[in-house]
């Protein structure tokens, strides 16, 4: 009996063994293969070209010269992104940042009255009030203050009390434009507030720096500032304008150092009190500008990143 119980669970056993070593067969699962991955895209960052900023320098009736400058930045599609002005350059400055073409300046600079911007008064303090100067500019840039232009400006005066140099930033333009423009002895002092102030030119014959204060990462410096005569001069007036030339000479020699590009228009026989030469003077200014226009593309496309 045990032998016939044992050789039927030796059957058993080998019967299972045998059913393990068939394959069981199951339906395939189709493999899915996730398509390729594609990297994103690298987006490159747009050029930015540098914040450009035009210092426009002191000289009187040769800042005609800056108009010619400008014409030539527009022809070439040059940006100016903020301006700066000193006395004469103020005056151009005011005009360009609201709004104002190259053109359009050069039309008012040929039709200008000189009287227009010329009241003279009791020589107290000065021959000249400069409030006529006041009302020309609030009339041609439409009225608006110095922080409402189409283009940053700033204005650069000379404070009477102290000899310290002040960039205006809001406010009249007009009564900034004078103060810039108040040559000490034929402008009156201009009040603004509690203090008075004089030509810009005193501290700053070209505002390069004051450009860099708002901000411009190049600048492109227009020096108009006449180099003081061989024989001494015989009027009054010339006397002045010589000692202002001696004077800036020094100070340009500092200030120039930091412009990235300097033009300086060839405006030999025109002197600071000569209204007559505006077509010459808009023509040197134009010339002295396209012999460095292949020098400010290169500084421009060297800082854009």
């Amino acid at each position: 009996m045990f032998r016939r119980f044992s050789s039927l669970a030796l059957a058993l056993v080998l019967a299972a063994l045998a059913a393990c070593s068939v394959p069981v067969l199951t339906p395939q699962q189709p493999v899915v293969v996730p398509p390729p991955v594609e990297p994103a895209p690298v987006v490159k960052p747009v050029p930015r070209p540098p914040r450009l900023g035009l210092a426009l320098g002191g000289g009187a009736a040769r800042g005609f010269a800056h108009i010619g400058v400008i014409q030539v930045l527009e022809e070439a599609g040059i940006k100016v992104d903020l301006v700066a002005g000193t006395s004469a350059g103020s005056l151009v400055a005011a005009l360009y940042a609201s709004g104002r073409n190259g053109k359009e300046m050069q039309s008012l600079a040929e039709g200008m009255d000189e009287g227009a911007i010329t009241d003279w008064s009791f020589p107290l303090r000065g021959l000249i009030r400069g409030e006529a100067l006041a009302r020309f500019i609030r009339d041609k840039t439409g009225g608006k203050g110095i922080e409402q232009m189409v283009v940053p400006l700033g204005i650069v005066a000379t404070d009477l009390s102290d000899g310290s140099p002040i960039l205006f930033r809001s406010g009249d333009t007009g009564t900034a434009v004078r103060a810039s423009s108040a040559v000490p002895a034929v402008f009156q002092p201009v009040r603004i507030g509690q203090r008075e102030y004089v030509d810009g030119g005193l501290v700053s014959p070209v505002p390069v720096r004051f450009a860099r204060e708002m901000g411009a990462q190049l600048v492109i410096a227009v020096d108009i500032t006449s180099p003081p005569e061989k024989d001494p001069p015989g009027d009054a007036f010339r006397m002045l304008m010589q000692t202002f030339s001696i004077m800036g000479r020094s100070i340009n020699s500092f200030e120039l150092r930091d412009a990235d590009v300097l033009v300086r228009p060839r405006l030999d026989g025109v002197s600071s009190a000569d209204f007559t030469a505006r077509r010459r003077a808009i023509q040197a200014g134009r010339e002295a500008a396209q012999a460095v226009l292949p020098l400010i593309r290169q500084r421009i496309a060297e800082r854009t990143r």
